[in-house]
């Protein structure tokens, strides 16, 4: 591959991830020095003179780099929320459907998933798509980060010591940025309760969501759930659902065990006995949560139209 990837916000905690990810790469890979990171003339050139622009910035210097670009030909992987739920911009989730893939490789302005997002979407919008969850369903969801979340300068501050903490629960005037974003993809009519928080560990996340069989359709339980993510998810590259088995049920989730990949696991925990289901998924804040996530939409962009033959979830193999 011959492409020019030009990362504006190089120095953040996803920049920084990124270019380790595509060390050793056969892109070209181009970023700022430090005295011209800000520079609006260098940035307008840099961002004019790439095949692919990676902007691993705040919502506002995103918008504000999208509106330098002048080059029709320059394409564009938005890892800020700006740009999430624009009908201009395609989600960068390969797996939210069997066509999404293709929809990536030939869009020219693609905006990466959030990393609770990606977790809620991939377990939700299945259900919602196959009628086994209301699309109204009263939903709360809970989920834990690791401090990298963040951004770099919390994942210091807490390193350091300044902000230490074992648990951390915040977003509760439940007005967090992801909720449009898990309400648009995830194919609901009802905005869901979101109630995140961030761990005394580095990175990973556990997200979970729980489910009451007597407010679902009368058929459904917890194994015809498996059964739908299972089948929908078969074929994923990246994404994996974990066997469920009344022998061996799944009773605690590690959110660290995809640290350091583009993977996710899903799972589904059921008791038939009290009527209840929980939906659970793993995956790495920083990889399949931002830069995995940005590194398997550019691969899926430089293959083109190509990638409409690939199972979803295919073209990031890390």
């Amino acid at each position: 591959m011959d492409h020019t990837i030009f990362i504006d916000g190089d120095q953040g905690t996803t920049g920084l991830d990124l270019q380790n990810r595509l060390c050793g790469s056969d892109f070209r890979i181009r970023t700022l020095p430090a005295a011209l990171r800000k520079n609006p003339d260098a940035r307008r050139a840099a961002l004019n003179a790439c095949d692919i622009a990676i902007l691993c910035l705040p919502d506002a210097a995103a918008r504000d780099a999208v509106a330098m670009i002048e080059n029709p030909a320059v394409r564009v992987i938005d890892a800020s929320s700006a740009h999430r739920t624009s009908p201009d911009w395609v989600y960068g989730l390969p797996e939210l459907d069997a066509g999404q893939g293709a929809r990536i490789a030939s869009a020219s302005r693609v905006t990466n998933p959030g990393c609770y997002p990606t977790a809620a979407v991939a377990l939700l919008r299945p259900l919602t798509d196959a009628g086994l969850l209301p699309a109204d369903y009263p939903l709360v969801i809970h989920a834990v980060s690791g401090y990298s979340g963040q951004g770099r300068a919390g994942a210091e501050a807490h390193e350091a010591g300044a902000a230490a903490h074992s648990l951390k629960v915040y977003g509760l005037a439940l007005e967090h940025k992801h909720v449009p974003e898990i309400e648009a993809y995830a194919g609901l009519a009802a905005r869901p309760i979101f109630v995140p928080a961030y761990g005394s560990y580095r990175q990973g996340i556990v997200l979970t969501i729980g489910l009451h069989t007597r407010l679902l359709p009368a058929d459904v339980s917890g194994a015809r759930i498996h059964e739908c993510l299972d089948a929908r998810y078969r074929d994923a590259a990246h994404v994996c659902v974990m066997p469920m088995s009344s022998e061996s049920p799944a009773v605690e989730l590690d959110p660290q065990i995809h640290n350091g990949s583009n993977d996710m696991s899903l799972f589904v925990a059921s008791n038939e006995r009290t009527g209840q289901v929980v939906l659970g998924a793993v995956l790495d804040n920083l990889g399949k949560g931002a830069a995995g996530a940005a590194v398997q939409n550019l691969r899926l962009m430089v293959r083109g139209l190509s990638a409409a033959t690939f199972p979803i979830g295919e073209g990031a193999q890390q």
